[in-house]
């Protein structure tokens, strides 16, 4: 799997469209580095890039991008309704694939130590990054912001973690650091800037203060007014979505502005988002609403919808949500985005994979499928109407377990491929042994990993299976039956693949473990499959 770090460098300058391209321009020539995305604020006079690379590749990007500011931001001349202390002003690493939380800390203190050095500025480290606790947080680095550095750069305590203790007025000075993925997001309102700093104070983790916390763990906010919009925003911070999601900030924004008699027009994604925000936020309305929609887009646009994610402007996920801009560049196409014909021929090629893994999961992932099918057959019809509740219940699982599969199939693929990759190591010292050693039986774990889930995977299917086989509409009897031996195949398929690998580990435990575990899911595959046909034979017409 290639290796994946975002940075998102935030500059000090939001109405200068010649600045703003050229910081551009120093990424995109930057190699290795794909910039994804460039978020300009007239009324914050700030800008927000995204983009990708490996480790190494967005530390030179970042570093390009800030060389350029040096020579076209003075921050001496900033205003701006957004919290800042310098040019650029906070600059973090964020894993993406592939990549630790620990390395995008290297990535951090490598960009920290070098713009410090070549530009002779201050540098702060933030968030994983920070060596001390009083530093973990951007408010607490920024507090007094601009104004407020030439005095505290002489206080001990704020000496910088690279570069001089000295005032450089025209950059101020740079936060950096590694974090989990921050998801800015504003909600609109109709109202003042006083009345939704209330909201956010009410809403933000910190609060008023120690004795007033706020009621959203892991959100920052504050409240500012857009000139140019005509309306008030609850701008906040996301600092782990899974914590605080999407859903949870706006309905507690709505329900403080409804106390307030103040009216809520939508919101605003600023940056990229994660596929996995959307969806969560997605759970969050189906359930409230009593909804029940499957196809990831319908999710997607439903959870625009109901947050008013456009209502500033056009929100296009292609264009927003960091997984469908990212591909795994690190591999030719997916297998399972080639025509079926195709796939065929590459299985039945003169080489080792595509092979029976990929088939396995392929064959698992259209048996989920069908049974999906046979629900959908029977949800919504009239004769069947009794049974809609149940269909609700029963069809998501096969539809979450098609498209896990089906990932499977490439994943089967690239870890006999990470195989291949250590054999072809080095031998000629101790050490080279010892690390292709090291490096195989790490695939060969990988590769018993993949059969292994989705052995796993079709064995939270059977109970749903053996259900929808005694209410499913019988036309869809055959498809049913064809259901309950694909998924059976696709254990089979997992076993003997399990079995090929293991037999080179050396760990004995994990052998055993595994070996263990593979066996009782073949034996429940068996067992439930049967299970299956014979009730579907059972039921008259």
């Amino acid at each position: 799997m290639s290796r994946l770090v975002e940075c998102v460098p935030n500059f000090s300058e939001g109405n200068s469209q010649e600045v703003i391209d050229a910081i551009s321009q120093a990424v995109v020539q930057t190699p290795g580095c794909v910039l994804l995305d460039v978020d300009a604020g007239p009324s914050t006079n700030r800008t927000v890039y995204t983009f990708v690379g490996r480790p190494e590749d967005v530390v030179e990007g970042a570093l390009n991008a800030a060389r350029t500011a040096f020579r076209l931001i003075d921050m001496s001349r900033h205003k701006g309704e957004h919290p800042r202390m310098g040019a650029l002003d906070v600059c973090p690493f964020i894993p993406v694939r592939g990549v630790s939380m620990d390395e995008c800390v290297l990535c951090a203190q490598a960009f920290g130590q070098r713009l410090a050095e070549e530009l002779g500025v201050p540098v702060y480290l933030y968030g994983e990054a920070a060596r001390t606790a009083s530093r973990r947080t951007l408010p607490a680095i920024r507090a007094g912001e601009y104004e407020a550095l030439a005095e505290k750069l002489k206080q001990t305590e704020w000496a910088p973690d690279f570069g001089p203790s000295s005032f450089v007025p025209s950059w101020g000075a740079t936060v950096t650091g590694a974090r989990r993925f921050l998801i800015a997001f504003n909600i609109n309102l109709l109202s003042t800037k006083e009345q939704a700093h209330r909201i956010a104070l009410n809403l933000r983790e910190q609060g008023r203060g120690k004795d007033q916390p706020g009621c959203l763990k892991k959100v920052q906010g504050i409240g500012w007014y857009l000139e140019e919009k005509n309306l008030a925003q609850v701008s906040t911070n996301l600092l782990d979505f899974e914590v605080t999601g999407l859903h949870t900030v706006y309905e507690e924004t709505c329900r403080e502005a409804q106390e307030l008699s103040l009216p809520v027009v939508g919101s605003q994604l600023v940056g990229l988002v994660p596929l996995k925000a959307l969806l969560d936020a997605a759970d969050f309305y189906c359930e409230k609403e009593n909804l029940f929609v499957l196809e990831e887009g319908h999710r997607i646009r439903l959870v625009v919808s109901r947050l008013g994610l456009d209502s500033l402007s056009p929100f296009n996920p292609k264009e927003r949500i960091i997984e469908y801009l990212v591909p795994d560049s690190g591999h030719e196409q997916s297998l399972v985005d080639k025509p079926l014909r195709t796939f065929i021929r590459e299985v039945g090629a003169r080489t080792a994979a595509p092979g029976g893994g990929s088939v396995a999961a392929a064959s698992a992932a259209m048996g989920a499928a069908l049974a999906s099918m046979a629900g959908l057959m029977t949800y919504g019809r009239r004769q069947f109407e009794h049974l809609d509740a149940t269909m609700r219940r029963l069809i998501p699982p096969f539809h979450a377990a098609s498209a896990e599969l089906t990932t499977l199939v490439d994943a089967d693929a690239h870890a006999f491929q990470a195989c291949l990759e250590a054999m072809k190591l080095p031998k000629n010292t101790p050490e080279d042994r010892e690390r292709r050693a090291a490096a195989l039986q790490e695939g060969l774990r990988r590769a018993v990993a993949v059969p292994l889930a989705l052995a796993e995977t079709v064995a939270s299917l059977w109970p749903v299976l053996q259900e929808l086989a005694l209410c499913g509409n019988l036309a869809c009897r055959s498809d049913l039956q064809v259901a309950a031996k694909a998924l059976e195949t696709g254990v089979f398929g997992a076993y003997f693949n399990v079995l090929i690998n293991l037999k080179d580990i050396t760990d004995g435990a994990f052998k055993d473990q595994a070996h263990q575990r593979i066996s009782s899911l073949l034996q429940e595959a068996k067992t439930q499959a049967a299970l299956v046909l014979e009730r579907l034979e059972a039921r008259q017409e």
